[in-house]
């Protein structure tokens, strides 16, 4: 009779380890994966190169992170940050100041994250029509100002500009790029927001139930809107990161398929696309593994062309593997 008992509570545990550190034992056995096609895959340059690599989608899956486990989608972030990125630079070359350029990306991020939440929350607008409107929206704008080319920075600024996203800091023989440092840091700010405070409470309260939440005496309106507004605020950040990287920003198809990495990196994570439920830590992890997976593939002499279909893929899998786990449930 112990022994059934035992018996039960390993398979329990087990189950209980695979469903809810299912990302963890993903994230390891692509490591194994990517190390046995890589000889170099350990090496501090291969591992600055994955995070370097990440940062502008991972910021981004933070706010999609927020977003979706309040229950909504954003669609759009891949246009936001096209269209802060070129007016961003418009900014810096007038006024020679990345932290002028900053402070006007995210606060127009916000800006467009809350018209973006508003006519959901007070529009009663589906997500998806409310940012797919959006995402056409912001394209259109910075297509007609760039009349389809680049907004580049100007040559006296090139250098010192591109440093945000090039430099790092120094310990000995080691560098730490800026933009690992950055993504590291939004990563935790999200996962204390998530984990340890009312509002990330709330939002996972109006993805669960959404009626219930409001009967519950929490301002689903304004939980609605705040994640679209912070997701409009991390398309900020990584407008000016994406602008340091590249010194312009080719209006027609900056920032293309962003979204959809983003909702991948989301999916493969553990957040429930229904919302509700998943960890910050898991969209880390998630993020982290999109860009192994490329690592393999292009190890492997697979087109990058072919991003978009691996990107559809891990959602529509990872979207399978969740339901059928809820079934069981």
């Amino acid at each position: 009779m112990i022994k059934n008992i035992k018996e039960i509570n390993i398979k329990t545990l087990a189950k209980k380890v695979v469903q809810d550190y299912s990302y963890w034992l993903s994230f390891v056995l692509l490591v194994i994966i990517a190390a046995s096609m890589n000889p170099f895959f350990f090496t501090w340059n291969n591992i600055t190169n994955i995070f370097v690599q990440s940062a502008m989608i991972g910021i981004i899956a933070m706010g999609m992170s927020m977003v979706i486990s309040a229950g909504q989608i954003d669609i759009s972030v891949g246009s936001q940050v096209a269209l802060l990125g070129g007016f961003g630079i418009q900014v810096l070359n007038a006024t020679n100041s990345p932290w002028i350029m900053l402070i006007f990306c995210v606060l127009g991020g916000a800006i467009i994250g809350t018209v973006n939440g508003l006519l959901v929350s007070k529009g009663h607008m589906p997500a998806m029509v409310a940012t797919l409107a959006m995402q056409t929206t912001c394209r259109s704008i910075i297509n007609f100002y760039g009349q389809g080319g680049p907004f580049t920075v100007k040559r006296e600024l090139y250098d010192s500009f591109r440093q945000i996203a090039v430099g790092g800091i120094e310990i000995g023989s080691i560098k730490i790029p800026f933009m690992m440092i950055i993504f590291i840091v939004v990563s935790i700010i999200f996962a204390i927001i998530m984990k340890r405070t009312k509002l990330g409470k709330h939002i996972y309260a109006v993805g669960s139930n959404e009626t219930s939440a409001r009967l519950a005496g929490i301002n689903v309106d304004f939980v609605k809107t705040i994640v679209f507004t912070i997701t409009g605020m991390c398309c900020g950040l990584t407008a000016v990161l994406y602008a340091s990287r590249l010194t312009a920003v080719a209006s027609a198809n900056a920032a293309f398929g962003y979204e959809m990495e983003a909702i991948a990196a989301v999916a493969i994570g553990g957040t429930a696309m229904t919302g509700g439920k998943g960890k910050i830590t898991g969209t880390f992890l998630g993020v982290l593994m999109f860009k192994i997976i490329s690592n393999i593939l292009t190890s492997a002499d697979v087109s990058s062309f072919l991003n978009g279909a691996i990107s559809g893929t891990i959602i529509v899998v990872a979207v399978l593997l969740q339901n059928f786990q809820n079934k069981k449930k």
